[in-house]
């Protein structure tokens, strides 16, 4: 009888043992992860896209590449000769300033010239597209109902003039107004290509003399 209590007691102590050990191990916390996410303490960099907009903020700048080059010689019936012109009809010239591409430096020959108020505008083509800002130039004469006195700036006109593609009977905006002599001339870009005629219009002061 003793040495079967002594038996069970041990078999008793061996399952108790087990069973302690057990819930020991079950009772075990595992810490959770502080930081799970290895980049939350990197800053993603995003590749911005690169400007290439090199104008932005100046107004001034054309886009004249849908300038016709060329012309027909027709100027408006009320257009005034210039009767002492800086730059007489025929002699040549070096354009200092130019409208677009290739007319910078360029050779010139003057077709004609007259005394007007030339006009810097803006406006948004018939053909649709971006408005175009500051556009160079604008005689009085091609201005719908512009009556005898210059127009000031801010002015809302319709243009009667075809220099640009979407331009002819549009509402513009005068930014600027300059008395002065304009010139249609003849000349042959610095970049190549044909020969331009009749362009309008090139004030004075965007020419100079040949040296």
């Amino acid at each position: 009888m003793v040495s079967r209590k002594i038996l069970i007691m041990g078999m008793l102590s061996l399952a108790l043992a087990f069973i302690l050990s057990a819930c020991g191990g079950g009772n075990e916390e595992t810490s959770p992860e502080e930081n799970t996410d290895t980049n939350t303490e990197e800053s993603s960099e995003v590749d911005q896209p690169e400007d290439t907009n090199t104008n932005t903020g100046e107004s001034t700048e054309m886009d004249h590449s849908d300038m016709n080059h060329s012309g027909s010689g027709d100027v408006p019936e009320s257009l005034k000769e210039s009767e002492n012109p800086t730059y007489e009809v025929g002699s040549k010239v070096i354009i200092q300033e130019g409208h677009m591409e290739g007319m910078k430096g360029a050779e010139a020959t003057i077709v004609g010239a007259y005394d007007t108020t030339a006009y810097t505008i803006s406006y948004t083509p018939s053909t649709g597209g971006e408005r175009v800002e500051n556009h160079k130039w604008v005689i009085h004469e091609e201005i719908i109902d512009a009556g005898e006195e210059p127009l000031q700036p801010g002015a809302e006109v319709t243009i009667n003039a075809d220099h640009m593609e979407g331009m002819e009977g549009v509402t513009a905006v005068i930014d600027s107004a300059e008395e002065t002599t304009v010139y249609m001339i003849d000349f042959t870009p610095t970049s190549g290509g044909e020969k331009v005629k009749n362009h309008k219009w090139v004030t004075e002061s965007e020419l100079g003399p040949v040296e």
